[in-house]
């Protein structure tokens, strides 16, 4: 019996990893997906999107910045804003580059994120992280706090699915699969393809944040190496 439980435990965890992994592709989707933009830089909003919802809920935070208290969800709202505010700064730089060359430049950023994350010690705890991140229905007890947790990161993977998907059938989503297939012709067409181009990777990175926030819950622990 068990050795039963044991497996089911299991199968609870990779389909959470899975669940928040499904979180991230969809944020590269909007981008990737929707308008063709080459975002290899994942792990730097992830990582912003962990270390906002590690820091605003951690109770012990002797060594880094914390102690705020946050409710769960407000935190994982507020991952989502900074991620988004991190992208916006850096598309005003970078939207401009295609293909290859926005690639090259993501992951140059990403990993200024992360050596950044590595050195402010006053803020993050450096390479040692932070640990003791409250998770949801944690006191819950097992194996229903896994359920539960799952059963949220369920629910987040189909509420994303349901509003891109209508997005991509909205007027919205035309126009970005027209900047996808031929962005000369759609500023031709009179749309700001900056624009749509800038919307488009604030709103994945929004998500990629959001998986960052349910991952440092699901560790509940994060440092500079997770998202490598």
């Amino acid at each position: 019996m068990e050795q039963y439980y044991g497996l089911f435990v299991y199968g609870l965890s990779l389909l959470t990893m899975g669940g928040i992994y499904a979180v991230m592709a969809l944020g590269l989707n909007v981008q990737w997906g929707f308008t063709g933009l080459f975002n290899a830089g994942i792990a730097g909003f992830f990582a912003v999107g962990a270390y906002v919802q590690a820091i605003l809920t951690t109770p012990i935070c002797r060594d880094h910045l914390g102690c705020y208290d946050v409710p769960i969800p407000l935190a994982m709202l507020a991952a989502m804003v900074f991620s988004a505010a991190v992208a916006w700064a850096i598309a005003k730089i970078c939207i401009r580059l295609r293909s290859d060359y926005l690639a090259i430049a993501t992951i140059g950023i990403a990993e200024i994120l992360r050596l950044a994350f590595k050195n402010e010690i006053w803020a993050t705890n450096g390479p040692r992280g932070v640990s003791q991140i409250p998770k949801a229905f944690e006191t819950l007890p097992g194996p229903w706090n896994a359920l539960a947790f799952l059963g949220m990161v369920a629910a987040v993977v189909g509420v994303i699915y349901l509003a891109l998907e209508r997005a991509r059938t909205a007027p919205w989503g035309r126009v970005m699969t027209a900047i996808r297939e031929n962005e000369t012709a759609a500023a031709a067409a009179g749309k700001n393809v900056e624009r749509f181009r800038l919307e488009s990777f604030v709103i994945g990175s929004a998500l990629m944040g959001l998986g960052g926030a349910l991952m440092a819950q699901y560790l509940k622990q994060i440092d500079p190496n997770v998202s490598d």
